[in-house]
């Protein structure tokens, strides 16, 4: 771990680096606001201890930069002769602590334990949040379902390797993530970079990371995704997209653990494991020269297959009580209900959009549909082509126009019923439905709703 220490008196920093270094820290000393800020930046530390006076600015004017380049980093402050306001402000601005000098050794090594230790756990709590909020679960009990967990169960605590591929709209992302979080690495950084998303010439920068000055445009140094899935997990979607200079590059990374920044001829170590996603028939590319034939044997140690929906159809009645509701939760209405005339003419279609398709059409349900149990007959207007439909309803889903106007009454009959809730009030109205105040104003004025 990294700890910057910013303080005008040289002695201070020796003394500090030394007993840090001691606990097996690594440091680095500045002597002023403006080196401190740029040795944030390119060193990025996992603490900071700050003096509040240095000769070209105030320390805690230098806290606030420092927050707003990152937020989680704990900043200790440290003060020869600051008063009880300076530490007020200090704490107020994010620092972690105040310590006054003459320094206390061993206070220093305990207090810098805790921010550190601080440190992990919000980082820990951020990415723990984050895939909670998303929502990362495998639903459905099919048999080929079952095989899949069990598989994901027994590859997660390796460290090898893993290739899944499968139709796009299956869970190929879901299922790296499983792998991520039931793996020795699920505290650390589940990092996704989609090949098929980025232009060609700005992948190597994406992943690898650049250096200032290393192109028109990069005014600053940059990670790339690379070190940022450092000790944790890089998921590489869309590989048979990658052009073969960054495939090349990719290889070295699996087989010794370096990269060099673009723009830079520092190697750098890094200690990643790489999972990777095709809709793609790989063997067929490498074949015609386009995806390296040694790469693809370095991805595939473990190749896992991420099963279509119409492999799975005893599934389909735990989807759409998954998504429904879900959905009802996202959207502040009741649930809506499916009954078994429903159910069967969902389970008839093919869904060539796997997973993915089934929860838009579910969506679409959601703002076309105002009963909340419904029919087969309440749904085949909505379901696509192919779904066992009548003339009588065919191509209704397809109407733009219709579609656009059922959208909009529902949007209007829903944001209407939460005015009302909270009296008219657009702030706390804006503020319930997590919205600015004025792109909530501004919607209920296309709307023609009066507030």
């Amino acid at each position: 771990m990294k700890i910057l220490i910013i303080d005008d008196e040289k002695n201070i920093r020796l003394s500090l680096s030394g007993i840090l270094e001691d606990e097996g820290y690594e440091t680095a000393g500045f002597g002023s606001v403006s080196e401190g800020l740029t040795a944030v930046e390119e060193h990025d530390p996992d603490a900071i201890l700050l003096d509040v006076k240095l000769p070209d600015g105030n320390g805690i004017d230098a806290l606030t930069a420092i927050k707003k380049y990152n937020p989680q980093i704990p900043v200790i402050m440290i003060s020869g002769n600051s008063n009880i306001s300076d530490a007020v402000k200090a704490i107020k601005q994010g620092a972690f602590d105040f310590l006054e000098k003459p320094l206390s050794l061993p206070k220093v090594k305990i207090t810098v334990k805790k921010a550190l230790d601080f440190y992990a756990m919000s980082l820990k709590l951020m990415r723990m949040q984050a895939d909670s909020e998303r929502g990362w679960r495998m639903i459905g009990d099919s048999p080929i379902m079952r095989d899949l967990n069990a598989l994901i169960n027994r590859v997660a605590s390796s460290n090898a390797k893993i290739l899944i591929h499968g139709e796009s709209g299956t869970g190929k992302e879901l299922i790296a993530r499983l792998i991520h979080t039931r793996s020795n690495r699920a505290d650390k950084a589940f990092v996704k970079f989609n090949s098929a998303a980025i232009p060609r010439e700005l992948i190597e920068s994406e992943l690898f990371g650049f250096e200032k000055g290393a192109f028109t445009g990069a005014n600053s140094r940059k990670k790339g995704k690379l070190e940022e899935a450092d000790n944790g997990t890089l998921f590489l979607d869309e590989i048979g997209d990658m052009e073969l200079a960054a495939q090349a590059k990719i290889l070295r990374v699996i087989q010794e653990g370096e990269f060099e920044r673009v723009g830079s001829n520092q190697t750098r170590r890094i200690d990643v494991r790489v999972i990777a996603a095709t809709n793609k028939n790989l063997p067929d590319l490498v074949a015609k020269g386009e995806f390296r034939e040694d790469l693809y044997y370095r991805l595939n140690v473990v190749p896992i297959p991420s099963p279509p929906l119409r492999e799975r159809i005893s599934d389909i009645e735990q989807l759409i009580n998954h998504f429904a509701m879900d959905l009802a939760l996202e959207m502040g209405t009741r649930i809506k209900t499916f009954d078994p005339s429903a159910l069967n003419l969902m389970k008839k279609y093919s869904y060539p959009g796997n997973v993915r398709e089934l929860k838009n059409i579910i969506e679409r349900i959601y703002l076309l549909c105002d009963q909340d149990l419904l029919t087969a007959k309440d749904i085949l207007p909505i379901m696509p082509s192919g779904a066992d439909r009548t003339d009588s309803f065919r191509m209704f889903w397809e109407e733009t126009a219709l579609y656009n106007a059922k959208k909009k009454d529902f949007e209007i009959r829903y944001l209407s019923t939460q005015l009302k809730i909270f009296g008219g009030n657009i702030s706390k109205t804006a503020e319930a439905l997590g919205l600015q105040q004025s792109n909530l104003s501004r919607k209920l004025s296309e709307l023609g709703i009066n507030h």
